[in-house]
């Protein structure tokens, strides 16, 4: 069983904001640069990404590595950490959002 590094860790318990590209798992300076260079500058724009794929691991893997040249552990680390961050995030966020219809009548 793989382990998770800190900064995977730290990534993943709180909402994404404003981060740095870098404050990724997996992804540090020169991998950070070469994907700010090509318009991914903060977390969020690689999350687009990787919502675009579907969430597919392999088509994101691939999509890093033609993107900024990460190797096979970079791909995973980023995978993993932004899977686990959808999974905690966005399906709290529908949560959020149906508890806010149910109350108040759907948004039109």
């Amino acid at each position: 069983m793989s382990s998770t590094s800190q900064k995977h860790k730290e990534f993943v318990a709180e909402p994404m904001g404003e981060k740095l590209v870098n404050a990724l798992a997996g992804i540090g300076e020169v991998l950070g640069k070469r994907l700010e260079e090509k318009g991914f500058d903060k977390a969020y724009v690689v999350l687009g990404q990787f919502l675009v794929l579907k969430k597919d691991e392999e088509l994101f893997r691939d999509w890093l590595k033609d993107t900024c040249g990460a190797n096979v552990k970079q791909q995973g680390d980023c995978y993993g950490c932004l899977r686990e961050w959808c999974d905690s995030f966005l399906l709290f966020q529908f949560v959020l959002c149906q508890r806010k219809t149910y109350q108040h009548g759907p948004f039109i």
